[in-house]
């Protein structure tokens, strides 16, 4: 069989075709990254890259199973190397720093359970401290495009590894804009989902409080099925809650700040243009658009890195700081040694931490079923001049994007019409952290130019009632066949409902023709290509059928054969298992 060759750039649904029809192994992809790699190894994209030896686990693992029994099956994934990947040394872009975990961090274990190949560990900004991608001694990240432009950071390596086909997406992480500015100057999607909303245990803290760990991918696709795997509570994080991503939504008005934006660097007028045309495009989509006063924005930025909050980063790596006299990068050690001014005392984080709740409560209630529009950057810079004016320039990329995880909202940048040639321009929206669902429908329409009904394609909805909803044992395989939480909802009013004596026991949902109740089920969005799988892999007496709702709609889910109740408790009258559990 020839090899089909990569192209320049992937999405994981073409890898997953390719895999499908036999046109390409994960060896194959392995080696032709590897080869990327090399040619590319002046770019300081990677800080520990791919090997054969490190990834044959991984291709053994799969080796096992079909590209069908697992939604990302040999899909090839970059991870920054401030997120922990067992057996893998972690830098946060500082050698003195280096740990080698023993665990992988949840959202990658999340990822390998679904069949994803972990590549290495990419450049950063050290610290996660830094929008620029030339803050760390493992070299400045060139950017995908112009290689004498700045990557954008801090996850600059993670990026650029998507932008130059290494990889199908890639994990960053986000306090300030390290998830959605290297998109922004990189033509590339990047997610930043709601804080909490995917869990970062196992992610050096920069801010603990603010960090989220994001997406890079060129598909709309990609980017939403990689949501759907990782997202979902972790006990063990205590940063970690619950926070549904709905089916995607347009939003009920667009805002744009009245303020007129400032546009920097040496390319300040091709961003401008480029940013009148991202707003005709709005305008077209025929959505209501008000708009707004920012400056509460620019406020709340402010308290990040001119305020007490930067104390938050002091508070995680000082002792190691002042442990390790001039192992970090200089500017670096100067923004996190900032955070022990002694202004910046507990009454100070007081009285900035009641201005700031002022300020989300505002944001909460103006985006509420709203999208802010915003350029992701108002300009970018060439490496040199950021090695010049290291504070300044880093300043500048922030402009737009500091305020998001202050004021607890969700974002993400897509690439709009390019400022020139070779010179990306990205345009980022807002909304707040339960609105993930208008985001994405915007996201969708700016994108596609049409409003998909559903956040993934080729999709259908699946009814659970037992050890398959959230926070049961069975909830893992709902996530490995790429299934995500929709809502809460309940049958029609002719169900039984049974506690099966099994071991463990499990729940058995029949239709009758007697009295029966509306009994509670969660609806989870599953692509259909994995659904056979899935219904293969239920034992019986349980199976797939067709279950009516309280609406009167049908979706595929879990009943029970009639037989099988015979000797079972009829436990109808709590009309859920999960109240069940909770009483018995």
């Amino acid at each position: 069989m020839k090899t089909v060759s990569l192209p320049k750039t992937f999405s994981v649904q073409w890898l997953r075709d390719m895999y499908i029809k036999k046109e390409l192994t994960p060896e194959d992809v392995v080696h032709q990254i590897l080869a990327r790699v090399e040619a590319d190894k002046d770019m300081n994209i990677w800080i520990t890259p791919p090997t054969l030896g490190e990834l044959k686990p991984y291709l053994d693992r799969l080796a096992t199973l079909g590209p069908e029994a697992l939604p990302l099956w040999g899909i090839p994934f970059a991870v920054k190397d401030n997120i922990d990947v067992a057996h893998v040394p972690t830098t946060a872009g500082c050698k003195e720093y280096t740990y080698t975990p023993s665990e992988h961090a949840t959202v990658v274990q999340r990822l390998i359970d679904a069949g994803a190949i972990p590549l290495g560990k990419t450049n950063l900004d050290q610290f996660a401290t830094g929008l620029v991608g030339t803050r760390s001694p493992y070299g400045e990240t060139q950017n995908a495009l112009k290689p004498e432009l700045i990557s954008g950071g801090s996850s600059s390596g993670s990026a650029v590894s998507v932008a130059r086909g290494h990889a199908a997406f890639s994990l960053g992480t986000d306090t300030a804009g390290s998830g959605r500015v290297p998109a922004g100057l990189n033509r590339l999607i990047g997610y930043k989902p709601s804080l909490g909303a995917w869990p970062s245990a196992g992610v050096v803290p920069a801010c603990k409080s603010l960090d989220c760990v994001t997406a890079f991918a060129h598909e709309w696709s990609d980017v939403l099925l990689v949501d759907s795997i990782i997202r979902g509570v972790d006990d063990r994080d205590p940063w970690s809650r619950s926070v549904v991503r709905a089916s995607s939504a347009l939003p009920e008005k667009i805002y744009m700040v009245k303020e007129p934006l400032s546009f920097y660097g040496p390319f300040a007028e091709q961003y401008e243009k480029a940013w009148k045309q991202a707003v005709k495009k709005i305008e077209d989509l025929s959505i209501p658009i008000e708009y707004m006063d920012g400056s509460y924005l620019s406020e709340a930025a402010a308290l990040l890195y001119d305020g007490p909050y930067v104390a938050e980063r002091w508070a995680d790596l000082g002792e190691f700081i002042t442990s390790h006299e001039e192992t970090a990068f200089p500017v670096t050690e100067q923004v996190l040694r900032s955070g022990a001014k002694l202004e910046y005392d507990a009454a100070a984080l007081f009285q900035a931490s009641h201005k700031l709740q002022s300020f989300k409560h505002k944001a909460y209630h103006q985006l509420k079923n709203a999208v802010l529009v915003m350029p992701t950057a108002g300009g970018t810079w060439t490496r040199e001049q950021v090695r010049e004016n290291p504070i300044e320039t880093n300043s500048d990329m922030g402009r737009f994007t500091n305020h998001c995880n202050l004021l607890d909202l969700c974002a993400v940048s897509l690439p709009s019409q390019d400022a020139d040639l070779d010179l990306p321009f990205g345009i980022s929206f807002f909304s707040t952290f339960d609105g993930e669902q208008f985001i994405c429908g915007l996201s969708e329409l700016f994108l596609n130019g049409e409003r998909t009904v559903d956040s993934k394609k080729d999709t259908t909805l699946v009814a659970v009632c037992g050890l398959h909803m959230r926070g049961f044992p069975l909830e893992s395989q709902m996530r490995e066949h790429g299934a995500s939480f929709v809502r809460k909802d309940q049958t029609a009013p002719y169900y039984q409902l049974f506690k099966l004596p099994t071991s463990p026991a499990k729940p058995g949902l029949l239709r009758t023709h007697q009295q029966g109740e509306k009994i509670e089920v969660e609806l989870l969005e599953m692509p259909l290509s994995l659904l056979g799988s899935f219904a293969d892999s239920i034992p019986s007496p349980l199976g797939l059928g067709k279950i009516t709702l309280e609406d009167g709609s049908e979706v595929a889910g879990f009943l029970c054969e009639a037989h099988a109740t015979e000797d079972a408790e009829d436990i109808t009258s709590y009309r859920s298992w999960r109240a069940l559990s909770t009483y018995s």
